[in-house]
């Protein structure tokens, strides 16, 4: 995939997603539903797996050839994400390497974007973490209160993160904290910047790390900084600008996210049509009974309806055009529509969803989260209400 370029419309690049989705989805088929399985049981991480994306190329979708990556936009991302949850993949152990890299593609220095990009392209650096959320702050972001001060070549980190993904299967990560207090600055958003931390070298060196037991295999930590020194050239764009810095990923974040529950609701409506056709009971197969095809046909509604908003906010995103609103909607309608889809499917199974061979009480489990995260159904209604609809600001 390295040697493509983006094709910015009509049939060309259509055809290429497709090359994309059938490449993926062969891909897929080598890591079968009982392998993730496995990694959901035993907390484990899919290393083959994602070193096998990495050397196809799909992971460095969005980094531009000159770096080593495809130069595709996020059209294409979001087709590979879509097709590794309708596997039964899971996502989200490596979903963070294309949105988090933006950052530094946007914001780096020439130097930074040299040192990093061609590594994290080929699979020698991963960067798969974001150091933002914080416990008494959650998304209220411009409040959180771990500091960086200034301290001859380096910055001086003190404070404590929750819900930080993937840091331990990561190289690098990006950490937001606050270079100037609250109250010194005019605006809410300013004082605050991006930090490329070395995982490895800050562990053990004023970085503690402490895996939290979750229903969900994302292999989320706490972190505590306790004076962790990082070079101040591994500041990411300008001092007390970070929250720019934040916001610029956060597009192209929702629609991926947005594809993969996509990605989640085909497979759930995929699992749902198939078992409704094969299951009997009465002498007749369930799917017989409009009490079980009405539910899996308004699911596939739902999920199809809620593809075509993610294709308009990709498009829109890779075109350079405003695409807030519709980022946000597309996360929203796919979040809730493969949660949908997944409850349908449970209901169809029966009992036999509950079985973990069958494999959908995981996905189930892992499509729920994405109501709440990365940014929860209620703030998006928000957003709407008051940038779409120029309601008063609630919050």
């Amino acid at each position: 995939m390295a040697e493509q370029s983006v094709t910015t419309t009509g049939e060309d690049r259509d055809a290429q997603i497709e090359h994309i989705r059938l490449a993926v989805r062969q891909l897929c088929a080598k890591y079968g539903e009982d392998y993730w399985l496995e990694m959901d049981r035993t907390h484990g991480y899919p290393t083959e797996f994602v070193a096998e994306l990495t050397d196809a190329g799909f992971l460095g979708v969005l980094i531009p050839e000159q770096y080593g990556g495809s130069g595709l936009g996020v059209l294409e991302a979001a087709a590979v994400m879509e097709e590794v949850c309708r596997s039964g993949a899971h996502a989200g152990v490596c979903h963070a390497q294309m949105y988090v890299m933006g950052s530094v593609l946007r914001h780096g220095s020439d130097a930074q974007k040299t040192e990093y990009l061609p590594k994290i392209a080929s699979g020698e650096l991963r960067l798969q973490s974001f150091g933002v959320t914080e416990p008494t702050t959650g998304t209220d972001t411009t409040s959180l209160k771990t500091t960086a001060r200034r301290d001859g070549d380096d910055y001086v980190v003190n404070g404590q993160k929750v819900w930080i993904s993937r840091i331990q299967h990561s190289d690098l990560m990006l950490l937001l904290a606050r270079t100037t207090d609250k109250d010194k600055t005019t605006k809410k958003t300013e004082g605050l910047s991006v930090f490329i931390v070395d995982v490895k070298a800050a562990e053990g060196n004023g970085l503690e790390i402490r895996p939290i037991e979750s229903m969900i295999n994302h292999h989320s930590c706490e972190l505590f900084f306790d004076d962790l020194r990082i070079p101040a050239a591994n500041l990411l764009g300008e001092e007390g600008k970070g929250f720019k810095v934040i916001l610029d990923g956060m597009n192209a974040e929702r629609v991926l996210i947005a594809a993969e529950c996509v990605g989640d609701g085909r497979y759930f409506v995929d699992k749902a049509s198939a078992y409704a056709g094969e299951r009997e009971v009465f002498n007749r197969p369930i799917g017989q009974n409009q009490g079980v095809q009405f539910p899996i046909a308004r699911a596939y509604t739902q999920v199809e309806a809620a593809s075509l908003m993610v294709d308009k906010a990709a498009r829109l995103f890779d075109a350079g055009l405003p695409c807030g609103a519709e980022a946000n909607m597309a996360k929203l309608l796919a979040s809730e529509a493969s949660w949908q889809a997944g409850d349908v499917c449970m209901q169809t199974h029966g009992g036999f969803a509950f079985a973990k061979e069958y494999h959908i009480e995981r996905k189930f489990r892992e499509t729920r989260l994405y109501q709440i995260a990365p940014i929860s159904t209620n703030l998006i209604l928000s957003f709407v209400a008051e940038h779409v609809l120029n309601m008063p600001r609630s919050y």
